[in-house]
C-alpha cells in the first residue's frame, strides 16, 4: 500500500478491485454510476483518504470509505483493506440478496408458449376430429 496524498478514481477503482479492467472503471465512472462524496465524478478525479464513494456493479449498489490508496493492484485480500463498507450498504445488499432468493421462478409465470408432446397428444384426443380430413367446414 501506498500512502501517497491522492490518486485517480478510475486507478483506485481497478486496485481496490471493484472493476476487472481500468477502462471498465473509466466507463461505469462515465456512466455516472460512481459519485465521490455524493458528488458526480471524472475518471481523473482526485481521491483521498477519507471520502466516501458510492459506485453499482451490476444491480448491486455499495457504498464505501477510502481507507488507504495503493498504486498497484494486489491480490484481493490486500485491496479489501483500501476500503472499509458502510453498515447501510451491507445491510442494503443482504435485503437485496434475500429478495432475489425469494422471488418466484421466472419459468413458473409462463403460461402461453409452445405445448409440450404430452400437452399436444392432450390436444388431439380432445379435438374430436370423427371422419372429417380436415380443419375446414366441409357441410
Amino acid at each position: 500500500m501506498n500512502l501517497t496524498e491522492s490518486m485517480r478514481l478510475d486507478k483506485w477503482l481497478w486496485c481496490a478491485r471493484f472493476y476487472k479492467t481500468r477502462s471498465l472503471a473509466t466507463e461505469e465512472i462515465g456512466k455516472g454510476r460512481v459519485t465521490v462524496n455524493g458528488s458526480p465524478a471524472k475518471p481523473a478525479r482526485e481521491l483521498r483518504c477519507g471520502d466516501t464513494v458510492a459506485l453499482r456493479q451490476g444491480a448491486i449498489a455499495r457504498t464505501v470509505l477510502v481507507r488507504a490508496l495503493s498504486g498497484a493492484r494486489g491480490p484481493a485480500p490486500v485491496a479489501q483493506l483500501l476500503y472499509e463498507e458502510t453498515a447501510e450498504s451491507i445491510a442494503a445488499r443482504e435485503r437485496a440478496a434475500e429478495l432475489r432468493r425469494l422471488a418466484p421462478e421466472p419459468a413458473a409465470s409462463l403460461q402461453e408458449g409452445r405445448p409440450t408432446k404430452r400437452d399436444r397428444r392432450h390436444i388431439e384426443r380432445a379435438q374430436d376430429w370423427g371422419t372429417r380430413w380436415s380443419a375446414s367446414i366441409d357441410e
